[in-house]
């Protein structure tokens, strides 16, 4: 078959049709100095299948990927988690990858049924009333709900937290950023447990009458868990939406979900869910609010009804999008609900079922303290933060954690992830993750590695 079927007689009567002689006609915009000729481009003699299957092949081997023959303990916002087989066949049915947004809920009604699903199994793990039918990724959704506290509230100022994944900061002061004024703040936690310094906020707030909301995450970036309560209270007491953001949804198996603390708004990442790394995508925002705000929610929101004759229906109830409404009432212009990914999060977390899913989080909690320990007593280098942690933790090493790891990696050891990259006073630590993929022979290969390298 051939790729390009358009004919020379049938190429020239489209570019009469257009008003010009040649192809390269259409690229005038285009600087000259930009342009490429295919002429002058480096290209290789075709090969035959057999040939560019291996060769293919050759360039594919040369990725390194954890849970291949790279020990890694790397979290950061992406941890290494199961993905069930059977999640990867069902995916696979041509129904579910070739469907788009239903907005026509009659010759939709699996794929709506599926969304509605996903929406209730959030809810009750983020403890929830409302979750939406998903968002890009978690640094998305926390834009999305630091933009739907100014709306409701009629407020501007937002607080961050310094301890919000770093990427998430910056997607967030990216949004704020085209509107008039300073409106994005972040606040320090406390030195010694790495958890929300509520008196440095509050002395830092001017006027809480202009506060929009205060985003925080949990566990937060350097894999302590918060605790909100006195956040919340304070919140409340001058009408201040409380964002609670995470990366780690596997925590709330077995910790208090945010919801449970009284927050207005969680927001964070799914990949978890059985999406894999998969070089770092495709992702999946999660996006949860109170009954309140449910009108003001980004997004699409599935809803369960039952039509004339009381047969059980699904219609896509929330649909706010500049599309659909006139577009000064648009709450976003999100272009997809990452449909399949929501699915594939719904069939793990049906999979694993709420026993599954503590199991897996007793698994992470026990891998993350056995390598935390095992830091300690190898290397002399305890967790910096005196709080508890789920999966991931910080520790200090005696010599830069950039230098520590590069020489890992060229024994296909990833030890963890550099905090200098995030603030230089920070360049000694190193963020250490476990999951239930590592075992414990793996981490113990990655803390003699470590050690080789101190000398």
């Amino acid at each position: 078959m051939r790729y390009i079927p358009h004919t020379d007689e049938e190429i020239a009567e489209m570019l009469a049709a257009i008003g010009v002689e040649t192809i390269d006609d259409l690229f005038e915009s285009i600087p000259e100095s930009l342009r490429v000729a295919a002429r002058e481009m480096s290209l290789p003699d075709p090969m035959g299948e057999i040939a560019l299957t291996r060769h293919l092949e050759e360039l594919a081997g040369r990725n390194r990927v954890a849970g291949g023959r790279i020990d890694s303990m790397l979290g950061a916002g992406c941890y290494d988690h199961i993905v069930p087989q059977a999640l990867n066949q069902l995916l696979l049915r041509a129904e579910f990858l070739t469907s788009y947004t239903p907005y026509q809920p009659e010759i939709s009604q699996g794929t709506t049924k599926a969304i509605f699903e996903f929406q209730s199994m959030v809810a009750e793990l983020l403890d929830m009333p409302v979750a939406n039918a998903s968002m890009y990724d978690g640094a998305h959704a926390v834009a999305e709900a630091a933009l739907m506290s100014q709306r409701t509230t009629r407020r501007d100022q937002v607080w961050v937290a310094e301890t919000l994944h770093p990427e998430y900061r910056e997607v967030v002061k990216t949004y704020l950023g085209w509107q008039d004024g300073d409106r994005y703040r972040e606040f320090p936690c406390d030195a010694g447990t790495g958890r929300i310094d509520l008196e440095t906020l509050t002395s830092r707030i001017e006027d809480p009458r202009k506060v929009a909301c205060v985003v925080f995450q949990t566990p937060n970036f350097l894999g302590v868990f918060e605790d909100p309560r006195e956040l919340v209270a304070w919140a409340q007491e001058h009408k201040i939406r409380v964002v609670a953001a995470f990366t780690e949804p596997h925590a709330f198996a077995l910790s208090q979900p945010p919801g449970s603390f009284g927050v207005d708004i969680c927001a964070g990442e799914g990949i978890g869910l059985g999406m894999g790394l998969s070089f770092g995508g495709p992702a999946l925002g999660i996006f949860a609010a109170r009954e309140k705000q449910l009108r003001a929610m980004p997004g699409r929101l599935a809803g369960r009804t039952v039509d004339a004759t009381g047969r059980e229906g699904y219609v896509l109830t929330l649909s706010t999008r500049e599309q659909h409404i006139r577009r000064e009432k648009a709450t976003s212009n999100i272009c997809t609900n990452q449909g399949l990914m929501a699915l594939g999060a719904a069939i793990y977390l049906s999979l694993m079922g709420k026993e599954g899913l503590r199991e897996l989080g007793r698994l992470n909690m026990s891998r993350a303290a056995y390598a935390a320990r095992r830091f300690e007593e190898e290397l002399g280098c305890a967790p910096v933060y005196d709080a508890p942690f789920f999966n991931e933790f910080v520790v200090e090493l005696p010599r830069p954690a950039r230098e520590v790891i590069d020489a890992c990696l060229e024994e296909d050891i990833l030890a963890g992830f550099d905090l200098g990259s995030v603030r230089p006073e920070w360049s000694r630590q190193m963020l250490v993750a476990a999951t239930e993929m590592n075992t414990r022979a793996g981490i113990d290969r990655v803390i003699g590695t470590v050690k080789r390298v101190l000398g």
